[in-house]
């Protein structure tokens, strides 16, 4: 009887350190990163009012990546800042490894604060023998040690599902909706530049209040080649507002804004949450009739890319705001309301 007493009240004691976990009862806050975006996790710190966490970084001459934590962080709540944009497979080991570091050193909670969620296209298999790497990656970083994930604006919603730990997905829509606000444009359409990211520009849309039309594309084998087929909606004489989750190559933004020049529409802009800006994109983007490209720093945009057309946004406020409420046990969904 004493024995069934002591593990229903070690159970109890368990549940509660559980429920009190969720609720953010951690020690002081910390935020390390990688080698991805400093700067980002510096702006993000000084939202916070916070210093940077000190950590160590780096490859050895064998092309190994090395971490170490020069500061003790037992017990603390963790957040590790790193996107896995280019070079893709360095910044996510370089996460995973800051992850296992913080795991071994006794950190109290591990958040992986991932702005720019690499492999996110390889959501599905949408032929025969491909992987589905998005799941892999959610795995790895499970494996590592992670006990939740912050994110924006993910390539395709059910990636959330992949995740057996908490997943919070924010947008940049809100911010990247109030600059077009603040802008004041003249007769505006919000136009997706494809049909699966039409429930997003929709939103964007109510935002700016205004209509909504689609581009109709077909993307072409595996090689980021897509053509854009047919805009479907009353454009002619409005200034367009062209709205995705990421510019890679720039062929379909600039593909879209072709078809819509060629609709007779007075001025068309893009907004991106995610500029990966490869290959010929910046040159795309110089030579195609966008007025201008707005995009936020999930991925840092090099000096050489920002040609005059590109304008960037930081995200630093909103991941700030939404690290805050998750160490202290805030609703996060509220941040959006």
């Amino acid at each position: 009887m004493c024995i069934g007493r002591a593990r229903s009240e070690a159970g109890e004691e368990r549940q509660d350190q559980v429920i009190g976990d969720d609720m953010g009862a951690f020690d002081e806050l910390k935020v390390f990163c990688g080698n991805a975006n400093p700067k980002l996790a510096q702006s993000v710190c000084d939202y916070l009012n916070i210093p940077i966490g000190k950590a160590d970084v780096f490859k050895f001459s064998n092309d190994n990546t090395f971490v170490r934590i020069l500061e003790n962080i037992r017990q603390r709540d963790v957040f590790i800042i790193q996107s896995t944009c280019t070079p893709v497979n360095d910044n996510l080991m370089e996460l995973l490894i800051l992850i296992d570091a913080a795991k071994r050193a006794s950190a109290g909670r591990i958040t992986a604060v991932v702005p720019y969620y690499g492999y996110g296209r390889t959501d599905k298999k949408d032929q025969p023998r491909v992987p589905i790497t998005a799941r892999l990656v959610a795995d790895l970083l499970t494996a590592a040690g992670a006990n939740r994930l912050l994110t924006i604006d993910l390539h395709a919603g059910q990636i959330q599902g992949f995740f057996n730990i908490p997943v919070d997905e924010l947008t940049a829509l809100t911010t990247l909706g109030r600059y077009f606000q603040d802008k004041g444009l003249d007769d505006p359409v919000v136009v997706a530049v494809d049909t699966g990211i039409t429930k997003r520009a929709r939103d964007m849309a109510e935002q700016l209040q205004c209509p909504l039309a689609i581009i109709e594309k077909r993307r072409i084998g595996n090689d980021d080649h897509a053509e854009s087929l047919n805009v479907i909606g009353d454009v002619e004489g409005m200034t367009a507002l062209t709205f995705d989750d990421e510019v890679s190559t720039g062929g379909s933004l600039t593909s879209a804004a072709w078809a819509l020049a060629e609709r007779g529409v007075k001025e068309v802009y893009a907004c991106v949450t995610h500029p990966i800006l490869s290959n010929q994109a910046a040159s795309r983007v110089a030579e195609s009739p966008l007025t201008e490209l707005v995009v936020t720093d999930t991925i840092p945009v090099p000096e050489n890319k920002r040609n005059g057309k590109i304008n960037v946004l930081s995200v630093a406020p909103l991941l700030g705001e939404a690290i805050r409420r998750i160490h202290e046990g805030q609703s996060v969904g509220e941040m959006f309301k």
